[in-house]
This record gives C-alpha cells, structure tokens and sequence, in this order.
C-alpha cells in the first residue's frame, strides 16, 4: 500500500487513509472535510498525529501510515504500517474496555483513561496489518 503522499485522502468505501512515516519534514494538513468532519493531520518519521474535530482521534509514535480508518460506536478498524515497535493512541470512549486485535491475534484488553485515551503497542512494518479495538 505504501505510504500516503497526499498526507490524507478519502477511499473509495469512504474511510479515510493518512500518515508517511518515511519523510523527516513534518508534513500537515488542517481543514480537511470527510463526511461532515473536519480532520487535521500532522506525519513525519517521529509522529503522525490527526484530529477530527479539533480532538485527538489517533496518534502514533514513531510515525507511520494509517489505510482504510474506519469508526463506528462499538469498532475501530484500520491497517497500519511503520518502521517497528509503535506506541499507539486513539481517543474513545472515557472509561470503557476494549479488545485490541492487531494482524488478527488478540494482544490483549485495554481500559481507556478518564479522557478516552487506549494506548497499546504494535510492531510494524513495510506490510500493513490490520487493527482492531473492539468495544467489550
């Protein structure tokens, strides 16, 4: 899949994909519109960080690439590659329990924090795998 030279863009199945974890420049984009939403995204090799609506939505460090980011009420779905071991971060749902799922293995339950914040370790590679945290 590679990375996203457009820094963000809509698929065709309307998700969105974002992130080039292989430039050291930060590269950004404010102000892009996507089903009703705003999206403001900032990637590099150190970080690739977008808001939806001016609030943290994902973040991961190092930087990375992120295809076909889907989000529904209970399931957060997407493809992710990078350069190894990444920390990553998403907003959801204060004090809730999620399933993390990464390349289709179970890694473990995550309790996010009073502001929503789940984050967990992936390690990643030039191959997208699948992400998936799951609303319990």
């Amino acid at each position: 899949m590679g990375v996203i030279a457009e820094v963000i863009r809509i698929e065709p199945n309307g998700a969105i994909s974002f992130g080039n974890y292989l430039v050291k420049e930060k590269q950004k984009v404010g102000d892009f519109e996507a089903g009703g939403d705003i999206y403001k995204v900032k990637t590099h090799n150190e970080l690739t960080r977008i808001e939806k609506n001016s609030k943290l939505l994902l973040e991961t460090v190092p930087g990375s690439a992120i295809h076909n980011f889907s989000l529904t009420d209970s399931l957060t779905v997407f493809e992710a590659e990078g350069g190894g071991d990444t920390q990553i971060t998403l907003e959801m749902e204060p004090e809730m329990s999620y399933n993390i799922f990464v390349g289709g293995k179970k890694t473990g339950e995550s309790k996010s924090n009073r502001s929503g914040k789940v984050s967990f370790s992936a390690e990643l590679a030039s191959v997208p795998q699948e992400v998936k945290i799951e609303k319990l």
